[in-house]
């Protein structure tokens, strides 16, 4: 197959739509439901992800994608029962490497996981199939299926859930162009190498860097190498905990990623552990809820006529000062970041977050003021020397 028509592109009045080869065949076959142009887009840049992130640490790997740039990202860890329990997972239920993969990846940021692009570097199992079922998505695309996983996925959204099998083995050209407004651009395609050869420029004092924290390094950059510029990353035991996309500034891009770092720890705060949510209650529901019971608009779900609908009790309140203490105690967190930082600040508000390693390109005139603020904390930081701006 050369080309694929679609229904329009990015908006409903952008007509016609398709994506077609210019030499050879497409490196993908729909085995179910109708993709879109956004789909799309998402599927292929998911993909070079999960890939990439494979190759670099040798373990099976997954994200989730939104509008272009991942959600959240992860490789294939077992789940703890700490993590079975905030990404809602049966304590029994048997995962594959792959199910751990997608489920991390999806649990970094459930809210913005909502209607995701799955992608898996390795084939959909059943396992994967299965939890994906119970989840608001909007497609998958793996290098395979097995029977039963197809089977399961074909029972999503009414039968027209999208399922997208891409060729392995597919090498993209070296060049790659794009029209905007009626001009042609062209660039080499980004096939920039990310490894463990990449971390070896230790900056700072502390060069202490464990297996680990070097695999966290990996998964911060490839997925940075795959979201929206100015982009900064954290990441934890084998996910992103947090990702700042797409803004101007790059401290914006620090306090972002942090924050969602912050709410991803929050959920593991017992208090939250120990919501008792009315039978019956929807995902979404849930995460939203816990969403709001962790924020600063708290009142939301516990004003009197409101919690009754969500809770089975009235929880106490999370008190800013308990978020506080709780977030203080998180540790070994990585932080990449797609370009240099320019001040110490965005070391700073790391450091808030647990940050312990951080991988940046270096480069800035202010790079003795980075390292300076880094080694104020301990901190092992790494220059790789290559800007990851994605566009």
């Amino acid at each position: 197959m050369k080309e694929l028509e679609l229904k329009y592109g990015c908006n409903p009045n952008q007509k016609p739509s398709r994506i077609f080869m210019q030499q050879g065949e497409l490196p993908i076959r729909v085995l179910n439901g109708r993709p879109g142009y956004i789909n799309l887009l998402d599927a292929f840049n998911s993909w070079q992800l999960v890939k990439e992130l494979k190759e670099a640490t040798g373990l099976p790997s997954a994200a989730s994608f939104k509008h272009v740039s991942p959600a959240g990202a992860a490789v294939g860890l077992p789940l703890s029962a700490l993590d079975r329990a905030i990404y809602f997972v049966d304590r029994d239920a048997e995962l594959s490497p792959i199910a751990c993969a997608y489920i991390r990846a999806r649990g970094a940021d459930r809210l913005c996981s909502y209607g995701d692009w799955a992608a898996l570097s390795d084939p959909c199992d059943a396992a994967t199939a299965a939890y994906l079922r119970e989840e608001v998505s909007d497609g998958i695309i793996a290098p395979g299926y097995t029977p039963e996983a197809l089977e399961i996925l074909k029972t999503k959204k009414k039968g027209g859930y999208n399922v997208v099998q891409i060729d392995p083995a597919y090498v993209p050209a070296p060049v790659e162009r794009k029209d905007v407004f009626g001009v042609t651009f062209e660039q080499g395609r980004n096939d920039f190498k990310i490894d463990r050869a990449l971390l070896s420029n230790i900056v700072t004092e502390n060069k202490d860097l464990p297996d680990s924290a070097a695999i966290d390094m990996m998964i911060a950059l490839i997925t940075l190498k795959y979201t929206q510029s100015n982009s900064v990353c954290y990441v934890k035991d084998g996910q992103t905990i947090g990702v700042g996309a797409g803004q101007q500034s790059r401290i914006h891009c620090t306090r972002l990623a942090g924050g969602k770092a912050d709410n991803w720890y929050l959920r593991q705060h017992p208090m939250v552990l120990d919501l008792k949510f009315v039978d019956g209650i929807r995902r979404p529901d849930r995460d939203n809820a816990i969403d709001i019971y962790t924020s600063d608009e708290s009142m939301d779900v516990l004003a009197e006529g409101e919690w009754q609908k969500i809770f089975k009790e009235k929880p106490e309140s999370l008190s800013a000062e308990e978020k506080r203490r709780w977030i203080a105690t998180q540790r070994g967190v990585t932080c990449g970041s797609d370009a240099f930082f320019p001040f110490g600040d965005n070391v700073k508000r790391a450091y808030k977050s647990g940050v312990q390693y951080i991988a940046e390109p270096g480069g800035s005139i202010r790079d003795d003021n980075v390292i300076e603020t880094a080694d104020s904390y301990g901190m092992v930081m790494a220059f790789t020397g290559m800007r990851l701006f994605h566009h």
